[in-house]
């Protein structure tokens, strides 16, 4: 099942995964990125401790490739596992078992690596890496949904579609944003309705959030109060 993104911007080192499948739920189990640390897809026949085990050796400072043959080598059912691995510093890596249902197969650009299983064809994976590429002027998570539309575009995968997910990773601990379309007769567009509407709803609350840097968060209470409708009078 699925096909995803996994890339690192290159101006805000920004880690994210974009991925999804004719299952319900992708969210939930394929992307794993980690602020500072590294994004991880792991999919076919997913196995989720790939995604956990892939953010442990990122964080202990290995790189992209060598994370991906650890996490190969580590997993006796690697022969249906498929996953990508990009590191805190745009390196990228990409395994595909030789036992994954066709067509399936990967590629990796600058920053970035793309890989699916069970598609259309291998139209899929190049037009989501080639969206990606003439997207570089974008925001990254534009970018991102971009991508996928493009992929699904050239066919996704080959028994249907059901959810999608995007997540993105910044500098806190917790996600900069987290979409998740669970059951969808049409993911993809549920992701770009979603995103166009978290640029005008959340990101701006996001925005206000405790940071690291600001544990208090940054809003102005001015600002926040002309913004709020007004309240019923009673009498």
């Amino acid at each position: 099942m699925t096909w995803s993104i996994t890339a690192r911007c290159p101006e805000t080192g920004m880690l994210a995964v974009a991925v999804s499948t004719k299952l319900m739920c992708v969210g939930a189990l394929c992307p794993f990125p980690q602020a500072g640390v590294g994004a991880v897809s792991t999919q076919s026949f997913v196995n989720p401790y790939i995604g956990i085990e892939g953010l442990e050796l990122l964080a202990a400072g290995l790189d992209a490739p060598t994370a991906r043959d650890r996490l190969a080598d580590w997993d006796d059912g690697r022969a249906l596992r498929q996953f990508t691995v990009v590191d805190r510093t745009g390196a990228a890596a990409a395994y595909s078992g030789e036992s994954c249902v066709g067509w399936f197969g990967h590629l990796t650009g600058d920053g970035y690596a793309v890989a699916g299983n069970m598609l259309v064809g291998e139209e899929t994976i190049r037009a989501t890496a080639r969206a990606y590429d003439a997207a570089a002027d974008q925001p990254f998570a534009e970018r991102l949904v971009r991508a996928m539309e493009a992929g699904q575009a050239a066919g996704g995968d080959r028994r249907g579609r059901q959810s999608a997910a995007l997540k993105v990773v910044h500098t806190e601990d917790y996600p900069l944003i987290d979409l998740r379309i669970d059951d969808h007769p049409d993911p993809v567009a549920e992701l770009r309705r979603l995103w166009d509407l978290y640029q005008h709803d959340l990101g701006p609350v996001m925005a206000m959030l405790p940071t690291k840097a600001h544990p208090a968060g940054r809003f102005d209470m001015d600002d926040i109060r002309a913004h709020l409708p007004p309240v019923a009078n009673d009498d």
